[in-house]
């Protein structure tokens, strides 16, 4: 099915009796007893495996001169060591900025170096202390603030122009009666998900299977194949459950590699998990950014010139942050001006993290126009409500937004979270101890979508299957498409089954960037819209008159039972969503705000959430009971954004010292307060079938700035320096 028109004004699933219901996930009762089959537990498929344990590189930078895997090799238990050396020919797949499996060269700590593999866990990983190793160390770059002056523009930032201007921001900014020039810096981040990286891998000739925890099955099994140097045909991805992601697990992975490559050398198969301190050094994270926001503005507030300039790292060949990219979008001026630079550094590699680019540009962004509100005497809200634009701000009115119901939320969250009550001037409510503040900030995320397709059977009884290679990460996508297929096909959800994660179904958007839920229900929607056409068919009906509802076909007064329609062998059909250029011609993304109430302890500086409140517009919301569990999640991570999350670089030696749970620090429970959650009525027919957007990362966009607002409102203390931890807190309080 192309999607090129905007979607009719009514189709089946606008009936939204299954759509659109808070119903609960289906898929609950396998993970509340224990019985959700992850990767590394599938001792159905792999009774036998193996333990694999990782030795990770001891330097960021250099070469391997010696390796001695004697003792290891001799330790009780043990099997193999997988190294360079022994693992045969490897590619190098094009989503990886560094190689799976180190050696001689060393690209960042704790690369994968080699893989012992053993009987037990515990064999495995006491035999790999017995590794010996001997470096040639290089002098490696690892301070993003002493290479900011050595930052290039790259080629592109997410297939668009590294930079951006319109009009004349330097003069109109230069000109303008009022200013912000302020610098804001965010920390590198650890995705600090449940489940760790983990693979059970087996050979079947020269056919590899891995159970895996991927979000990305299509491109995993691509990236597995060049990595391994053998046809993708030959590579079989199997994801059903993931423990959580948040992008880290988006690409193919070091688990994945080794627990293949040891399955390989022993001839049975082989179960890597990656140990918990290893992961934040040996996988992926967000970077660390500096931004600089120029925002000139008439003393009423209309924004006259808007800049943002943001520098980040990355190893050789990586990609930048792109935090200047909501800055594109989201407040109207006529002189705009974006820039990313790009610093190569020798850290782990730099990827994607929930809202790559919103997340942390947000953080920079909302905190100037709360900076820009007082220096204008405006209310933050009416500030932002005054700079609303209805059409993509650098290509003019001729690209307007498909929808953007902005305003609404900013009005409709204030009313909501008694915006009325707070003191314009900081520093002025107290509760004991506490100095009490509030904040907003806006939330924006682009509607990002993506190829998608499934397979739907339907069998003589009616009961309907749906298969794709879509994978849910926490997310509820198995109640999501089973919903889309009950909808469409007019039966209860308890009559169909859906199956997810394995690379031998159709291939799906997957779940990364907020595309996943918009994306694989439309694709499902095209398979069983082919569907109905055959059933239709089979009935003797014309399928532009044909209701699909309680089980049955309906047409001229007439009415059949779907299961009769399929016969006793039943039906099987695939197909798949195509999305034509309607992101081209509208600008599309999803929009909310954020209010957020904190106490700062005028004593200790501490900073406790006190509520938290969203409105949030983001299409047709497809299940509020799991869209309202995926917001509530993205507000409790941009508090730990806000107040205590950073990855802290050993910059002698090029490694993140606090690579354990121990001591990266995310916000527990008694961190979070209550969060209410407002999803504002919106239908979007130019972004597919389902009139839907991405809601999973929007709920993190802005969060964390609406509490740096807070605190200022609440202190008068202006933090630019993310995390707001209470020393930095504490240092300002002493000033005020």
């Amino acid at each position: 099915m192309k999607f090129d028109q905007p979607a009719a004004a009514e189709n089946p699933i606008d009936r939204a009796r299954v759509v659109g219901q808070p119903l609960s996930r289906i898929d609950g009762p396998l993970k509340v007893s224990g019985t959700a089959p992850y990767a590394y537990e599938r001792h159905d498929v792999a009774p036998s495996a193996a333990y694999g344990f990782m030795v990770g590189s001891a330097i960021a930078k250099g070469t391997i001169s010696a390796m001695d895997t004697q003792d290891a090799e001799a330790a009780p238990g043990v099997l193999a060591v997988v190294t360079h050396a022994n693992a045969g020919a490897l590619g190098q797949g094009n989503m990886n900025t560094a190689r799976l499996l180190g050696g001689p060269d060393i690209q960042h700590y704790d690369q994968a170096v080699a893989l012992v593999i053993a009987e037990t866990f515990e064999q495995a990983r006491d035999a790999a202390k017995l590794v010996r190793i001997d470096y040639a160390l290089d002098t490696g770059k690892f301070d993003l603030k002493a290479q900011k002056s050595t930052a290039l523009a790259p080629k592109k930032v997410q297939g668009s122009p590294a930079d951006t201007e319109v009009g004349d921001f330097a003069g109109a900014f230069k000109s303008a009666p009022v200013k912000v020039d302020q610098t804001y810096t965010t920390p590198d981040q650890s995705h600090a998900m449940l489940e760790p990286h983990a693979t059970t891998a087996a050979w079947s000739g020269d056919k590899v299977t891995v159970w895996t925890s991927n979000q990305m099955v299509t491109w995993a099994v691509k990236e597995l194949a060049k990595t391994l140097k053998i046809p993708p045909e030959n590579v079989r991805v199997v994801s059903p459950y993931i423990g959580g992601g948040f992008g880290s697990k988006l690409f193919l992975r070091a688990d994945a590699l080794l627990a293949a490559l040891g399955a390989r050398a022993v001839n049975r198969p082989v179960k890597v998990a990656l140990a918990r301190p290893q992961i934040p050094n040996n996988t992926t994270h967000r970077p660390a950014t500096i931004q600089r926001l120029r925002i000139g503005a008439s003393n009423d507030g209309i924004i006259q010139a808007i800049g943002h300039e943001v520098w980040a790292g990355d190893l050789p060949g990586g990609d930048v942050e792109s935090a200047a990219m909501q800055t594109r979008l989201l407040y109207a001026g006529k002189n705009r001006m974006t820039k990313h630079r790009l610093a190569v550094l020798d850290l782990p590699e730099a990827n994607a993290m929930r809202a790559p680019g919103e997340a942390v540009g947000l953080l920079a962004l909302e905190v100037a126009m709360d900076e820009l509100a007082e220096a204008c005497n405006v209310d933050p809200v009416e500030l932002r409500i005054r700079n609303d634009v209805q059409f993509d701000p650098e290509a003019g009115p001729e690209r307007p937004f498909s929808s953007r119901k902005f305003v609404e939320c900013l009005r409709e969250g204030a009313v909501r979270f008694g915006w009325a009550k707070r003191s314009p001037k900081p520093g002025q409510v107290r509760d004991g101890q506490w100095l009490v503040g509030m904040g907003v900030a806006a939330a924006f995320r682009n509607n990002l979508t993506n190829t998608s397709g499934a397979r739907v059977a339907i069998d003589g009884k009616g009961h309907i299957t749906v298969s794709t290679d879509m994978t849910d990460i926490g997310t509820g996508t198995y109640t999501i498409i089973a919903q889309t297929a009950a909808e469409m096909m007019g039966v209860g959800i308890d009559q169909v089954t859906v199956n997810l994660g394995d690379s031998s179904f159709p291939a799906s958007a997957g779940s990364g960037g907020q595309w996943g839920a918009n994306s694989s229900t439309a694709g499902v929607y095209a398979a069983c819209d082919t569907l109905r056409g055959l059933l239709a068919q089979r009935a003797g009906f014309n399928a532009q008159d044909a209701v699909f509802e309680d089980g049955m076909i309906k047409a001229a007064g007439k009415a059949i039972p779907i299961g009769q329609a399929a016969g006793r062998e039943g039906l099987t059909v695939e197909d798949k969503i195509e999305f034509g250029d309607l992101g081209d011609r509208y600008a599309q993304a999803t929009f909310g705000a954020h209010f957020a109430e904190v106490g700062v302890d005028i004593y200790t500086g501490e900073t406790r959430v006190r509520r938290m409140s969203g409105a949030f517009a983001a299409g047709r919301i497809l299940n509020p009971k799991t869209a309202r569990s995926q917001v509530i999640g993205a507000m409790t991570m941009g508090v730990g954004a806000a107040l205590m999350e950073e990855l802290v670089v050993d910059t002698r030696f090029g490694y993140f010292v606090n690579h354990d749970m121990a001591e990266y620090h995310v916000p527990v429970h008694a961190d979070i307060p209550e969060q209410d959650v407002l999803f504002i009525d919106e239908l979007d027919d130019k972004s597919s079938p389902m009139k839907a957007k991405g809601v999973g990362e929007l709920g993190l966009c802005g969060a964390g700035a609406a509490i740096a607002n807070a605190i200022y409102n609440a202190t008068g203390v202006r933090l630019r320096e993310y995390p707001m931890t209470l020393d930095k807190v504490l240092g300002g309080l002493a000033r005020v």
